[in-house]
């Protein structure tokens, strides 16, 4: 392992900030919603070819990745590509796509979530080459993946399946405000399908109104979440699992991941006509699963409610499946099941990454003012909020990951949003540290990952 000047990468990072901005902000200029990110491609290919990696290759999916280094061992640092939209533009007071930046800040649309990562990233793999700092028998692939705001994680089923690329670990650079993060909460997308019978409007008995169903169904499915754990309520609120009596093997990283979540978030319904009584109706069930819970206890917790149970064969409770074609028309289908994942703080990737940011930045998030309302008394190892393509790299395939990218996470998916230009600094000189200080020896049962059920592609 080689002795790092912590001084001199900082002042390299430093050197490039310039750099990074521009060529984020070149990234935000091009629109790249989930399988519209050609021209982003494009832009990232540019800059790492001109950046000298050693490999740049676009794959069938539309991932974007570069490679510096020879070795045969593969250190990833993922960022997803495409953006949400834009929604109401009347909620942004700037152009979401021309951006803005002053000493602080970068404005526009992906420069959170999470443009920002892949320009840290970027950079940070020429400063290894430059600096002489790709540790030997590696190789450093920084990636642009495709499609992740749609299917969280469908990229890496493909570079894993399809690229036959396996990591030995993955640096995600998802908006992580100034801290490291080992785990998050996984998900699933539900449907529930009722059937009905319609009839004329102005004698509604005759019928048999889906939507009256479905009701039921909605008030059970707020029930689960919102319920505690009582033994009185017939249905025992996702708050159970956090406690040893329903969830004996994994209540624990539960706690620290948070209560698993359900909400209804789409509902649809055919009838014959407005005065005609619906024939059937449909809910989609955003599920946010913690630790010790499956898709399949997921699914029999619906179908077990007692309004499902209650309707019997007229209802239909199933997962979704994603089968949207890519930027380039590749389809990888795939179900909407995005597996839990967890570390403990002791696995040698996550201990690297903290162990360079103690040498170079010290044991508190650090960033520049207007970011630090977010970052103060929060601990420097912690976890993300919402879902990233770790569900696949570590939920799927048991590749270690690990989160550090610039910006915040409250910036995802909201009007204005914006990331700080320090972040792209000090990302880039963390990535550098952390990748030399990685010693794959260190691991003990003790830093044993926790990762979810899996199903479908999972087994390919």
């Amino acid at each position: 392992m080689k002795e790092l000047d912590y001084d001199k990468i900082k002042e390299a990072a430093r050197a490039y900030n310039a750099d990074m901005t521009a060529f984020l902000r070149t990234m935000i200029s091009h629109p790249s919603e989930s399988c519209e990110e050609g021209d982003v491609v494009a832009c990232i290919k540019a800059e790492m070819e001109k950046l000298g990696f050693d490999e740049v290759k676009v794959d069938g999916l539309g991932n974007v990745m570069g490679f510096m280094g020879t070795g045969d061992k593969i250190i990833a640092i993922d960022g997803h590509i495409d953006t949400v939209g834009i929604g109401n533009r009347d909620n942004w007071d700037f152009d979401p796509y021309e951006g803005f930046e002053d000493d602080q800040l970068i404005g526009g649309r992906g420069g959170s979530d999470q443009e920002g990562g892949v320009a840290a990233a970027t950079y940070a793999a020429k400063m290894m080459k430059d600096m002489d700092l790709i540790p030997e028998g590696y190789k450093i692939m920084v990636v642009g993946t495709v499609q992740e705001e749609d299917c969280d994680g469908m990229c890496w089923q493909y570079i894993y399946n399809k690229d036959g690329i396996k990591p030995e670990f993955v640096i995600s650079t998802e908006p992580t405000d100034g801290g490291i993060y080992r785990g998050h909460r996984g998900r699933m997308e539900i449907r529930v399908d009722v059937k009905g019978v319609s009839c004329h409007g102005s004698a509604p008995e005759r019928g048999d109104n889906a939507i009256y169903k479905m009701a039921d169904i909605v008030n059970d499915v707020r029930a689960l979440n919102n319920n505690g754990a009582d033994e009185s309520t017939s249905i025992r609120g996702l708050a159970k699992m956090l406690g040893p009596k329903y969830n004996p093997d994994h209540y624990e990283d539960a706690r620290f991941l948070g209560r698993g979540t359900c909400t209804v978030s789409q509902i649809f319904y055919t009838s014959p006509s407005r005065c005609a009584v619906a024939d059937s109706c449909a809910i989609s069930i955003d599920r946010r699963m913690t630790a010790g819970e499956t898709y399949e206890s997921c699914l029999e917790e619906v179908r077990n409610l007692p309004a499902v149970k209650k309707y019997g064969e007229d209802v239909k409770v199933s997962m979704y499946m994603y089968d949207r074609p890519s930027w380039t028309g590749e389809v990888y289908e795939t179900e909407a099941y995005f597996p839990t994942w967890i570390n403990k703080e002791s696995a040698p990737h996550v201990k690297a990454l903290v162990d360079a940011h103690e040498a170079l930045f010290g044991d508190k998030r650090i960033g520049c003012p207007k970011s630090m309302d977010k970052r103060e008394g929060r601990p420097l190892c912690d976890k993300w909020t919402f879902s990233t393509n770790c569900v696949s790299i570590q939920g799927r395939y048991g590749i270690p990951c690990v989160g550090f990218g610039p910006g915040a996470e409250s910036q995802a998916h909201a009007p204005n949003e914006v990331t700080y230009r320090q972040d792209l600094s000090t990302c880039a000189a963390l990535y550098v540290a952390a990748v030399n200080l990685y010693d794959p020896s260190q691991a003990t049962d003790d830093a044993t990952e926790y990762r979810g059920t899996l199903t479908g592609n999972d087994i390919k």
